[in-house]
């Protein structure tokens, strides 16, 4: 017997990233090392007015340790060439029910006080002609945490991504976290959560779909 043929088809990051609302940005046209660079002098400026002392063994680096992590790690999400390669396969299969991936690691980074946003996230899609591979799911939600973000925001970026990339409307994302802006500062509040949702085509309209979805979110975050 002959084998079925998959089809592959892979999108470009700039095709994809057009098609999600835009986190707030703008081209100052510096290379990674020249932001590197940048960042780390004005850091110096910052421990400077705190009062630290950078000629100690322990904080002599820290300027440009910051400044590395914050362009090759924490921030990575902000350039288009650090998106996963996207690539999407022919639903053969003809599967036709919720696919669902929850319990996906939330790290960002809240934009108004840059403190860490530390969660769980859940998504899923019911396929109309394409079905992606699992892990792909993780990396658009790990790529999208890798930015400045509001909670709201990061929530619709990935419904977006998937509902473009997969081709289908129905595309459901929850996710609950912690915001270090709210337990190491302000209201010092160790134990609350914040959930968002965005529910699209029968995760919205369909209320067994959208009831189904909800119950594999009812993970709670250890506090």
């Amino acid at each position: 017997m002959a084998k079925t043929r998959t089809t592959k088809k892979r999108h470009t990051a700039d095709n994809i990233l057009a098609r999600v609302r835009p986190t707030p940005m703008k081209d100052n046209g510096l290379s990674d090392e020249e932001k590197i660079a940048s960042i780390a002098d004005k850091f110096t400026d910052i421990m400077n007015v705190l009062g630290l002392d950078l000629s100690n063994d322990s904080l002599r680096e820290t300027p440009r340790r910051i400044a590395k992590m914050y362009v090759n790690e924490i921030f990575s999400g902000l350039k288009s060439e650090t998106f996963p390669k996207m690539t999407v396969i022919e639903n053969e299969m003809d599967y036709d029910q919720m696919v669902l991936v929850q319990d996906i690691q939330v790290i960002s980074v809240c934009e108004h006080h840059f403190q860490t946003i530390d969660g769980l996230a859940t998504v899923a899609y019911i396929p109309n002609k394409k079905v992606i591979g699992l892990s792909k799911i993780n990396r658009i939600v790990r790529y999208f945490s890798r930015r400045p973000q509001v909670q709201e925001r990061l929530t619709k970026q990935i419904a977006d991504c998937l509902q473009y990339v997969l081709g289908t409307d129905h595309v459901a994302v929850h996710i609950n976290a912690r915001h270090y802006c709210v337990i190491a500062r302000g209201i010092e509040d160790h134990h609350s959560s914040t959930s968002t949702s965005d529910l699209r085509g029968h995760f919205k309209s369909r209320p067994e779909t959208r009831s189904e979805f909800l119950q594999h979110c009812q993970t709670r975050l250890r506090i």
